[in-house]
């Protein structure tokens, strides 16, 4: 596992490189620009559409556009929001969050073009189970520009599917489950692999049936979801109303100076804060990724911008609403820069492996307050070393894993590479409370338990409805890549990954980061091109729409259905 995390370390400096990131970034204020800040389109007409008010039974189709949306945010809505927020917050520092909502700002733009896009080129030979994503997009987009090159649209719609399983394999899939069973384990003792388990069974009696149970399940999942982990949000936000300001204070400031070593932070850049902010809230909210569009693909419209304008809405919901809750609940209740969680009397030695490489010695862990040690616990400690370019500063962790031997805990700790002997920072040892755990632990500071059974009931609903979302979009690269005898293998394939991933492969935040940054930074450097080739198509279409729309060409033709025939989507049932 360790040499398959390097390699995942060395990828991730390619995908992750700052130049990719700058192009990602003004690709997103490009579409901005062209499409006159469409957000404000999505922001008002969208409402409008996910209501009802331009459903048509008559359009070709399965879900309706309320549902199209759910799916796509029961994706992208999910332990991203709890899990990979803390995350951008432990590792690159408050800055972090500024540049997430940047990326929330921009990626709307994104959203609608990638999504009016997958419109403009979705498969519909059967109305009733369209086919749509960039892969539909290259490979019928390039014919059309020249009809001998009708082979490269198919060669690059197939490497597109080929990252879109990379991704929903790692972010889409073990990301939500190991945060899962990390967490339950954490307050329950459950043992992880029981977790993944269930997972597996819950995920697959949703998935056997298809795109329309996907949607029936999200449409009524989703909006539960949110409304619980909001309160709960507003609930900690009230308690701590006092530090708020100073919180907006550290993000904007974070955001482009550095941030000082504190506590179990060990200090950040603010090209550190831009790096995690970038990659968390693209992880996040999946702008530009081309996962989304699947889902879009399946609504039941015959205006593919009309949709692209509903999709605009995600990165608005999830980063700029639900990721900032989760920020300041993180930020002003201090976890990320919290105290020790145990203290040794006597400061275990350091040990020099080989030359260059060092190690503390095994030692019994100090007594953690409340709490006891477990198996497989991980912890980590803070040296002085060489200097640090991500921290500016001389500080750095070594991780280590609880055991027990004899009944008793031991921590094992890892090896750490520095050209000069470490120091340790303080007789100190923290527990790593990495992802989701780290969330939960702020909602416990403002009420013991709140975070035991709030956040882990959010991380389970969280996950499941992204893993059924992800498992349509992989299902559909399968079927495109080997059609649709492929799907059951692939369902299959895809629920025994969930119990996978709970067996112990990943043990840290950073393990977690790279997993889910490789799904993600393939998928991006696969869909980005394909927006930039045909992204002019989408914006022309964009322009017509809009038109339209402000003539009064386009006016809804029926009265508001009853919310409840929306969420279910008997509204495309009952209308004749």
């Amino acid at each position: 596992m360790e040499a398959f995390n390097e390699w995942m370390v060395s990828v991730n400096d390619i995908l992750w490189h700052n130049v990719v990131l700058y192009i990602i970034l003004a690709t997103g204020v490009l579409f901005t620009l062209w499409s006159r800040f469409g957000q404000g389109v999505a922001l008002t007409h969208g409402w409008k559409v996910i209501r009802g008010q331009y459903d048509d039974p008559a359009d070709p189709g399965a879900i309706n556009h309320f549902q199209a949306l759910s799916a796509a945010l029961s994706a992208t809505v999910g332990l991203g929001n709890i899990g990979g927020v803390a995350l951008a917050i432990a590792l690159g520092g408050p800055g972090a969050v500024f540049w997430m909502w940047v990326v929330g700002a921009v990626g709307m733009a994104l959203k609608m073009t990638e999504v009016t896009l997958a419109m403009l080129y979705r498969n519909t030979d059967d109305p009733d189970n369209p086919h749509g994503g960039p892969m539909w997009v290259a490979r019928q987009g390039i014919a059309r520009m020249n009809p001998k090159l009708a082979w490269l649209g198919s060669l690059v719609g197939g490497i597109f599917c080929v990252t879109l399983l990379i991704s929903t394999i790692t972010g889409g899939n073990m990301f939500q489950a190991w945060n899962v069973g990390e967490i339950t384990e954490s307050y329950f003792a459950i043992p992880s692999v029981f977790t993944g388990i269930v997972l597996a069974i819950l995920v697959a009696l949703v998935i056997i049936g298809g795109i329309k149970r996907i949607g029936n399940v999200a449409g009524h999942l989703v909006p539960v979801m949110m409304a619980l982990y909001i309160m709960g949000g507003l609930f900690v936000l009230a308690v701590n109303i006092e530090h708020i300001p100073s919180m907006f204070v550290l993000i904007f400031e974070g955001a482009f100076s550095s941030t000082e070593a504190s506590g179990a932070f060990i200090g950040g850049t603010a090209g550190y804060a831009f790096l995690f902010g970038m990659k968390r809230a693209l992880f996040s909210n999946e702008a530009g990724q081309g996962s989304s569009p699947i889902a879009h693909s399946a609504a039941k419209t015959d205006e593919p911008v009309r949709e692209g304008v509903v999709a605009g809405l995600e990165p608005f919901i999830d980063t700029l609403i639900i990721c900032t809750f989760t920020a300041l609940v993180i930020l002003s209740t201090g976890v990320w820069n919290r105290g020790p969680d145990a203290t040794y009397a006597v400061l275990p030695e350091v040990q020099q492996v080989s030359e260059g490489v060092w190690t503390l010695e095994t030692r019994k862990p100090p007594v953690m307050g409340k709490d006891q040690w477990l198996e497989g616990d991980s912890v980590y400690t803070l040296v002085h070393a060489h200097a640090n370019p991500n921290t500016a500063n001389d500080r750095h962790r070594i991780d280590g894993v609880v055991h027990t031997v004899d009944g008793q805990p031991i921590i094992e700790w890892g090896t750490f590479a520095s050209p000069v002997q470490p120091k340790l920072v303080e007789p100190g040892i923290y527990a790593n409370y990495a992802g989701a755990t780290l969330t939960a632990r702020a909602f416990d500071s403002a009420a013991p338990g709140l975070g035991k059974w709030l956040v882990t009931i959010a991380v389970w609903m969280f996950a499941v409805s992204t893993m059924i979302s992800w498992s349509y979009y992989g299902e559909q690269g399968m079927v495109y890549l080997m059609g649709e005898r492929s799907v059951l293998p692939y369902k299959i394939v895809y629920c025994a990954l969930i119990v996978v991933a709970t067996m112990g492969l990943l043990k840290t935040d950073v393990d977690l980061d790279n997993l889910s940054s490789l799904g993600t930074g393939v998928m991006l450097f696969a869909n980005i091109p394909i927006m930039l080739l045909f992204g002019g198509q989408a914006m022309r279409a964009y322009h017509n729409y809009v038109g339209r729309l402000k003539a009064g060409q386009m006016g809804p033709d029926h009265p508001k259905p009853s919310i409840d025939d929306v969420v279910s989507g008997r509204n495309l049932k009952v209308r004749k």
